[in-house]
């Protein structure tokens, strides 16, 4: 049947979170194992390095980056829209390449969430929205979940 996801690559055991650590879930491991799923990392595809400073979309949501009504900033203030911006367009190129029609990513990611992620004060406290990447796949038809 081919690649049916494109997951979030820490899902899998990559160690490509923003602190280099990763959390493996079961049920992404086994779509890889399977040959049904294609890790991404779309930070990294944005050319940023791991480890790196964490970010968060700071006013408003990863919908607003897409439009240029917000920024992608970490916590020291340097802001990586850019970088956030080039890693959902070419994470999008390889859903499409492989023609996915459903993304499971990371949650409360900047790139990766969906529903609800972090809110831009850097506290640990959450908003509703979806990361950048993850408002990408969805403008384009593909269907999200988040673990």
């Amino acid at each position: 049947m081919g690649i049916e996801y494109i997951v979030s690559a820490c899902l899998v055991g990559v160690k490509c979170s923003y602190d280099g650590k990763y959390k493996v879930n079961d049920r992404v491991m086994q779509l890889v194992k399977d040959g049904k799923a294609l890790p991404i990392c779309p930070e990294q595809l944005g050319g940023l390095s791991t480890p790196r400073k964490s970010a968060e979309i700071i006013g408003g949501s990863g919908e607003d980056v897409l439009e240029g009504k917000a920024c992608v900033t970490t916590e020291e203030g340097v802001e990586v829209t850019s970088r956030f911006m080039k890693g959902a367009q070419e994470s999008l190129k390889l859903a499409k390449l492989v023609n996915a029609k459903k993304a499971i990513l990371k949650s409360r990611s900047p790139s990766c969430g969906c529903g609800k992620i972090y809110d831009g004060n850097f506290r640990g406290e959450l908003k509703e929205g979806s990361g950048v990447t993850a408002a990408l796949f969805m403008r384009e038809g593909i269907e999200v979940e988040t673990i």
